[in-house]
């Protein structure tokens, strides 16, 4: 239970147990293939080299499809808000229609998957719907529609939405999508891994790449890994050999959902880019109800005040549909590439054993399951057609990426120069109430500085472990977060989401 609001969290972890756990390696061993991350590109990659015959072995940090993908909105479609006439214009209507047919094989790939497994993931076929309601945007949708169309995609522009209850002023409208539950399709995905020969291992954190022939990995526990061949599916990359942080910016996005009678719910996917972002689409409930699951208010990790986002969002949704009776409420986060493209291939360009799948920018459902192909298919010495279009060697990024890489940049200075610079009015320890955190000075140092519900203050090192930037305290969802790359804490200073790899160390405080 959520212990703020006393309504339940994600949705898909709480409807798809995750069973009796993978419990880390014994001892050191030896695979063909380790990848490092078990989410949907981690799971999706694993099960296409098991088919291939490869000895596979899965390292997940924590539980296998319960980070990132556990907390999805869990739409899988080919429309990505509005990707395709900025790639129309950035990559070349090519570019555009590789894009389309990549992540439009992604879908039906899943659909042939679940078939074939047997698995009742709530597997649904819906329309995907771009809207907005400022008749300004009408341009922008129009653009969208037609390159959409261009690319491939059965896409048309239309001014009207009746499931809504409200009015657009026009919408991208794409057929012959999907919704489905995520977690259903990667669990029966991972028993079928294992069938097959497979190995999935919980609780390993990967702390040290060395590559080579064969590359080793070494876990927190001290566990050695030989693999000729290495996956880092980790969502940002645990290892970055090649900055690829220059070119990925975290974001977190707030998801509350609740009842609403089957009648009222909207069948077909929608997303508006508008107010921070409004998703919506439902779910299979019970009782003669759907779960309208409403997505946005995106923010970088460690820069909002979470609690009035929720407030916002939850405001939305009961306006947009009234009698919505909440019932669960979580957030996610995803990574940006300044391209808009997923960085998925080779992870640098001395890489010959090593690859990454990352940058997929709100929509890792297609993008994970197309980076299983292509890079099962690298792995095995195949190239797909658009091996080309997301390998993360492409060059020119201030030119293609031009303001989106720069602005990044000038975001992640400020932090790097700002931290560093003495606060005007640093918080005192007797300032802090319970459930709530502050990066206080103590002894001239600063410290992050929880305090429970009992009122005890405890106090962790307020520099991230991954390149130390100063972290901040969440108070809706209780974490630390790092707002230059993403990686978040929990109140004790462990480790709830990298890059990082090594806990925040606790600091003593002065008694009082």
């Amino acid at each position: 239970m959520d212990a703020i609001t006393g309504i339940q969290g994600s949705y898909w972890l709480e409807t798809a147990p995750p069973g009796a756990p993978a419990p880390p390696p014994a001892g050191d061993l030896t695979v063909d293939v380790a990848v490092i991350g078990g989410g949907i590109a981690g799971l999706s990659t694993a099960w296409e080299l098991v088919r291939q015959g490869r000895e596979v072995a899965v390292l997940e940090a924590d539980r296998i499809a319960a980070g990132v993908t556990g907390r999805t909105t869990a739409k899988l479609t080919a429309l990505h808000t509005l990707v395709y006439d900025r790639l129309r214009r950035t990559r070349g209507p090519e570019g555009a229609r590789l894009y389309a047919r990549s992540q439009a094989e992604a879908i039906r790939h899943a659909s042939e998957i679940a078939g074939e497994l047997g698995v009742d993931c709530e597997w649904e076929e819906a329309a995907a719907c771009t809207y907005a309601e400022d008749p300004d945007r009408l341009g922008e949708l129009r653009a969208e529609a037609d390159a959409a169309r261009e690319a491939g995609l059965p896409a048309e522009f239309v001014t009207e939405l009746p499931e809504l209850p409200f009015e657009v002023a026009g919408a991208v409208r794409v057929s012959g999508q999907a919704q489905f539950h995520p977690r259903k399709y990667l669990l029966a995905l991972t028993d079928d891994l294992r069938r097959r020969g497979g190995t999935v291992y919980e609780g390993t954190r990967v702390v040290a790449l060395t590559e080579g022939e064969p590359c080793v990995l070494r876990t927190e526990a001290g566990v050695s890994v030989r693999a000729g061949e290495v996956v880092i599916a980790t969502h940002y990359p645990v290892f970055d050999r090649a900055l690829l942080f220059t070119r990925l910016s975290p974001r977190r996005e707030l998801v509350v959902a609740g009842t609403i009678d089957e009648d009222r719910a909207p069948r077909d996917m929608y997303i508006t880019p508008e107010q921070a972002t409004r998703s919506v689409r439902s779910a299979p409930y019970r009782d003669g109800k759907r779960l309208l699951i409403v997505t946005g208010e995106h923010f970088t990790p460690g820069t909002a005040d979470v609690e009035e986002r929720f407030d916002r969002l939850s405001g939305w949704a009961g306006e947009r549909f009234p009698g919505l009776t909440f019932t669960h409420r979580w957030a996610t986060q995803d990574n940006d590439s300044t391209d808009s493209v997923p960085l998925v291939g080779r992870l640098h360009h001395g890489s010959r054993h090593t690859y990454v799948a990352t940058g997929f920018g709100g929509w890792g459902l297609s993008g994970g399951i197309m980076a299983g192909r292509l890079l099962g298919d690298l792995v095995g010495g195949r190239e797909a057609d658009w091996s080309g279009l997301y390998d993360p060697r492409r060059l020119a990024p201030v030119v293609r990426e031009g303001k989106s890489f720069l602005k990044h940049q000038a975001q992640v200075a400020r932090h790097f120069v700002g931290d560093r610079l003495p606060s005007m009015t640093p918080p005192a320890l007797a300032d802090i109430p319970p459930g709530h955190g502050a990066v206080v000075r103590v002894g001239g140092q600063r410290r992050a500085v929880h305090r429970d519900e009992n009122g005890s203050l405890h106090a962790v090192s307020a520099r991230c472990t991954h390149l130390g930037c100063v972290v901040a305290f969440n108070n809706a969802e209780q974490a630390w977060e790092c707002p230059c790359h993403g990686s978040r804490f929990a109140p004790d200073g462990h480790i709830l989401q990298g890059p990082a790899v090594r806990p925040l160390e606790r600091r003593e405080l002065p008694e009082a």
